[in-house]
């Protein structure tokens, strides 16, 4: 029995593994694939969490719903870092046009994990300043900014995430000379 199979052929396995890994862990709580839940954890529990906040403050102070609204922004954005790397990996996954690894499939797995297990601790932080800085914010409007550089500083971890996740997925398809 001839297969056109090429490469290892549980290889797509892991770098699958890790585009699920990318979209959960940035995305949301609930998913099927392991790199959807670290950034989908990450953005829902910052949304939920900042959510919170907002909710509770806008009850002292209506009028500043709007302008603290800024960590819920912030949190969702750690999604979109995880459907980068995702839609990165899943397009070069294709052993049927190339040969596909276990080299590739780890470095595509470890690029999902870098960047939502980056993005899920981005979103705790984002969560909880946020929460944290909207209720301050309604008692003392002078630690906006504060707040705002802090948050900021929270999102720039899952940056550096979505960069090394695009590195070591470059790095896919470099473990032999065919």
């Amino acid at each position: 029995m001839s297969s056109t199979f090429s490469g290892d052929e549980t290889a797509p396995f892991f770098g699958f593994l890790g585009a699920a890994a990318a979209l959960v862990f940035s995305c949301c709580f609930c998913s099927n694939l392991i790199s959807s839940v670290f950034v989908g954890m990450g953005a829902a529990y910052g949304t939920a969490k900042s959510g919170v906040g907002v909710a509770s403050m806008g009850v002292m102070r209506p009028e500043l719903v709007m302008k603290s609204i800024v960590p819920v922004v912030m949190a969702g954005v750690l999604g979109i870092y995880g459907l980068i790397i995702a839609v990165i990996i899943s397009t070069g996954i294709n052993p049927k046009a190339k040969s596909y690894y276990l080299f590739d499939g780890y470095a595509h797995l470890s690029s999902g994990l870098a960047c939502g297990l980056a993005g899920l601790a981005a979103g705790m932080a984002i969560g909880i300043v946020g929460d944290a800085g909207v209720r301050a914010n309604a008692q003392q409007p002078k630690l906006f900014v504060g707040m705002i550089l802090i948050l900021i500083f929270a999102e720039a971890l899952a940056l550096y995430g979505l960069i090394v996740g695009i590195i070591l997925s470059s790095r896919a398809g470099q473990s032999r000379a065919d």
